[in-house]
């Protein structure tokens, strides 16, 4: 990824609350029929010794070959994205040379994959997975809500995944390139905008004055 040194974000605390907030990875992996994307929700456990970036979690299924891959991987991240247009900067008024970019806030893992073989590993993983998704709804759903042996089956139907992480970028092109005035300005544009916009517009007044 192209990584311009005002663009970089490196905190591990940030690059992991938006790997939280936005959890659907493309996993771009080498096949033997050449680039292959899938695109797999995970979890990011915190860092250990032998994952000092964290580890992701997540699930496939099992006809799906992409958990055979034994060789470096790319999962992606997408955070919060959106048109930004010359209307706002502040250059419009003073010279009129401005031209019109797209902010975003980007997440890259890569990493090997490795099989969750222990049954009982797998379960808490699915479990972890579950009450992770359903946690803001009034009534979750959990795992124990369905029949024991429809379980098991649905489990030889899948294979659980971790992915120890080796090397965690992070691209937060976020107008930092601008003046403290256009900013402000982009932010309250976007403020009246979509809830992806104006997510960017949260991101963007956040680091005003950083």
């Amino acid at each position: 990824m192209y990584l311009p040194p005002h663009f970089a974000e490196d905190r591990l605390d940030i690059l992991h609350s938006l790997i939280q907030q936005h959890p659907l990875a493309c996993l771009v992996t080498l096949e033997t029929d050449g680039l292959t994307a899938n695109h797999i929700p995970c979890l990011i456990s915190p860092p250990t010794a032998d994952a000092p970036f964290g580890t992701l979690l997540g699930h496939v299924a099992k006809a799906n070959p992409v958990w055979r891959n034994t060789q470096e991987v790319l999962a992606v991240f997408q955070g919060a994205s959106a048109y930004i247009t010359p209307s706002w900067y502040e250059e419009k008024q003073q010279t009129g040379a401005v031209v019109p970019t797209y902010n975003y806030a980007v997440v890259h893992a890569h990493g090997s994959l490795q099989q969750i073989d222990s049954k009982p590993e797998f379960l808490s993983l699915l479990n972890q997975l579950t009450n992770h998704f359903e946690s803001a709804r009034q009534l979750p759903w959990q795992i124990s809500d369905a029949p024991g042996d429809y379980i098991d089956n649905m489990m030889e139907m899948i294979v659980g995944i971790r992915m120890p992480i080796a090397r965690l970028t992070g691209k937060w092109k976020t107008s930092q390139n601008k003046s403290v005035q256009t900013r402000s300005d982009i932010a309250a544009g976007l403020r009246v905008g979509t809830a992806t916009e104006q997510a960017m517009a949260g991101i963007i007044e956040s680091q005003l004055f950083e």
